[in-house]
Parts: C-alpha cells; structure tokens; sequence
C-alpha cells in the first residue's frame, strides 16, 4: 500500500518518477493566466492567518461547505472569524475525499508550509497556528511565495479601463518575477443591461481621452487601451463567455444597434450576439495586430441562484457548466480571421467535458504552419483543472493534436499558493507518459526524447510560445 502524498505521488512507475524528478520538478512556473491581485504584489501583501490566505475568496472551498452542511455564516458571511471559517473548513475537509479539494489542500500544505499532517477537526487549530504564524513573517510575504513555488511569470486578468498602475510600478522597480496584464473586454461586449454598459463606455471614455459617440468611437477607444496594454507588457487577451459569437452583421446594423443601447433601449437577443460578434472580431483583430495570443474561455452558465446571488453576490461558487452546440459558430468565427489572414496564436479552453474532442478536433482546422502549435487546446478549465479532467484532456490532445506542442497548465486561481496546480499536472502528465513506455506503448529507447517533451509541456513550450 502506498503512503499519501509521499515523493511519488500520482508516479505509478519508474518512468514516470525518473521522468517527474529528473525532469520536471525543479523546472520554473510560468502562470500565463491568473486571477492574482497585482496590488498585493506591489505592496509585498503578508497574510495575517491561512483562513484569510485560502478561504477570502475561493469559490471551490465555499461550494465544497455549502454541500457539506456549513451555514453562509461561515462561508461568505461578514460576522464569523477567519479562525470560525477555517474550523468549519477543516470539518468539511476529509469530506472532500476523491474530490481534488483533498489533494490540493495537502499540497499546499506540504509544499507552503512543510506540514504533512492531514487537515480535519482534530489537527485544525494546530495546523492553523502554526501557518498563521508562518504567514505573518517576511518569508511568507506574497513575493516571497511566489519565488518559494520558482514563479517566473504571472498574467493577471485585467479590464480595459484598469489603470495598470501595480504592473508598471513592479516593472519600473524591477521586480524579477514579470508581472504581465491580460487583456479581458468582456464588459465591452455586455450589453444586457443598457444602464450598465453605458456606465462602462463612459469609464471607457474617461480613460482612453476618447469621446464615445457611436461604435467606430468605441473600438478607437478599445484600440487606444490595446496599446497601452500593449507597452505595459501585456501578450494575451482573455475572454469568458458561455459561446462563441460569429452573427453575419453589416457596419451599419452595428452602428444601429450600439445607438439603441447605448440610449438605453434593451436589445432583441438577434441584436446582441450581432453585438458581441462585431466587438470579438474587431478584439481579435488588434490582438493580430499585436502578436498576442487570444484565450478563450466557454461554456459556463454563471450566477444561478438568484437567492444567493443577491446576498453573496457574483463568483461566489454559484456557477455551473453549460452546453452549448459551438461547433458551427466557432469554425465561423476561426474561419472569417483566417480568410483575413488575421487570426492570430489562439488557445480554447472548454468547461464541458464532452466538448473535449470538439476543440481537439477544431483547432486542427487553422494549423497552418507558422507556428508550431499556434491553435492550443486549452489546460482542463475550473471543474476540469482535476486529475481525471486533466488526463482526459491531455489524452484527447494526444489523440486528436500534438502534446508535444501543448503550452501546459496555469493556475486560474486568486491564491498566491495554488502553485501546486502545476506540480499536480507535471506528475500526472509525467504519469501518463510512464505508464505508456512501461507498457510498451512508446519506445523506451526514446527516453531523451520524451525526457524533453515533458520539459517542454512543463515549461519550455509556453515560454517560447507567448516569448516570455
């Protein structure tokens, strides 16, 4: 019977040990897309306890409690201690066994803090004194975790109208880790709410010194923020939507429609996904323009309970996988890039399971040499970024693709220790590879060979993909 957690862990087999120790371990981190606080990072942020660290703000901890029985008292609740919090977390902790909850917080941990006792109600309060006290010391600061985990890079996840001003003080200071924005418009495209959304193109305004009349001042003020981006050091866009947007559409109807809403009058649906089609292109556009490399994340259903929503507010953990039929819209919008020649490096991130093959397959139809791996199929995405939704990706890839050519995992994470995302991975995909060459499905002989694909996939490949 194997130990929990010990030096091999996930390693099934010689290989994939030789390969993860030799090969992957010490290799650096690059997190080419987070959710981190770049304030906290200017400021060298120290967090005073671990309940602050892990439970301010994930969403994960906060389903696995409210499944576990755990009053919104001790979730997302203004009245209860961190300690309060963490007590009710290390209750709901050993319920989260075969949920990969129970493997990362052990990571974490481990790797953080050096403890290898297992987190429940009887180690709570000792585990919880002893990383506070840790935490609240210089080597804990949040530069300091970041360098204990060899983070190399890090992308932040970064509106138009944000100034960036975190970004450039790290980069003026000269701050070894880079520090890099991520271009996100997603409000650009909201138009649901009129109110909202004119609230927003006046901020827009506001801060590019663009007068906003009509939609060609819209996107010369998205142009304008591109660029600012652009010299602060950004190499990606994101964009998080439930599907792709690919509507035939005229300039004039654009124009028409950004008038409507933009004096307040609610749009037909047929009008807003011509909306959200005209702004992605022209997004997709500029990051061509740019050399970025367009991120694209779909296929969640967000803020379901209303309930909830109106007393916790959005991304609080009420949010679920959908399943919409993209194919037909996606190859449109892939397609009219590329009959431009304007489609730039592109990574698809799918939420839903079953679509794993789809974007597999989907990427493989704008290969076209330039690059190698300029189409990626994106990591397994938040329900997904576990052990079986990371080996069910990688095994799609590697069926449909090229893993050798796959840029690898990142965190998507707000936590300055969620860095064992990437150790989880590297193991799992050193595992697979053992157990491939063990069996007999790919050539021993060829150990250097996969030796480099590993380090590749763990570091070098995205390194040199985004030209970090």
């Amino acid at each position: 019977m194997k130990q929990f957690l010990d030096d091999n862990f996930v390693l099934q087999t010689e290989t994939a040990q030789k390969l993860y120790h030799e090969h992957a371990k010490h290799l650096p981190v690059i997190d080419y897309h987070c959710h981190l606080d770049p304030r906290l990072i200017a400021e060298d942020y120290r967090f005073d306890n671990l309940g602050e660290l892990w439970l301010a703000e994930d969403h994960y901890k906060w389903r696995a409690m409210r499944a576990n029985g755990i009053s919104e008292k001790y979730v997302t609740g203004k009245d209860a201690s961190y300690w309060e919090k963490f007590e009710k977390w290390a209750e709901t902790v050993p319920y989260t066994m075969r949920n990969p909850l129970y493997h990362w917080t052990h990571l974490e941990l481990k790797a953080t803090f050096g403890i290898d006792r297992l987190l429940k109600p009887e180690t709570a309060r000792e585990i919880y004194d002893e990383c506070s006290a840790k935490l609240r010391t210089p080597e804990f600061s949040a530069r300091r975790l970041m360098e204990r985990f060899k983070v190399e890079v890090v992308c932040t996840t970064d509106d138009p109208v944000d100034s960036l001003e975190y970004h450039i003080s790290l980069k003026n200071e000269g701050f070894p880790i880079k520090v890099l924005p991520t271009w996100r418009p997603d409000k650009a495209m909201a138009v649901e709410v009129p109110a909202n959304f004119r609230t927003y193109v006046e901020k827009l305004s506001e801060v590019s010194g663009v007068s906003i009349t009509d939609f060609d001042d819209m996107i010369a003020a998205l142009r304008k923020r591109h660029d600012f981006f652009a010299k602060a050091g950004c190499r990606l866009s994101d964009h998080g939507f439930e599907e792709f947007y690919s509507e035939d559409y005229t300039q004039s109807e654009i124009k028409a429609i950004f008038n409507r809403v933009y004096g307040g009058q609610a749009l037909a649906p047929s009008e807003i996904a011509k909306y959200k089609s005209a702004v992605l292109y022209e997004g997709a556009v500029m990051d061509w323009e740019t050399n970025w490399t367009q991120q694209f994340h779909y296929g969640v259903i967000r803020n379901n309970n209303t309930r909830f929503f109106k007393t916790a507010g959005p991304d609080t953990g009420f949010d679920s996988m959908s399943d919409p039929a993209v194919a037909k819209s996606m190859v449109r919008f892939f397609d009219r890039l590329d009959v431009d020649d304007r489609l730039t490096k592109t990574i698809v991130y799918n939420l839903n399971p079953r679509d794993n093959e789809l974007v597999a397959t989907m990427i493989g139809n704008f290969q076209d040499g330039s690059v190698a791996g300029k189409m990626q199929f994106g990591s397994g995405w938040w329900f997904l970024d576990q052990k079986s939704g990371m080996e069910a990706q990688l095994n799609s890839l590697s069926n449909l693709g090229l893993l050798s050519r796959f840029v690898g995992m990142l965190t998507d994470s707000r936590s300055f220790v969620s860095y064992t995302r990437h150790e989880y991975f590297r193991r799992i995909l050193c595992n697979l590879i053992g157990a491939d060459v063990e069996q007999g499905l790919l050539p021993a002989s060829e150990f250097p060979f996969l030796a480099q694909l590993v380090e590749n996939v763990s570091y070098y490949n995205a390194k040199n993909f985004f030209k970090f």
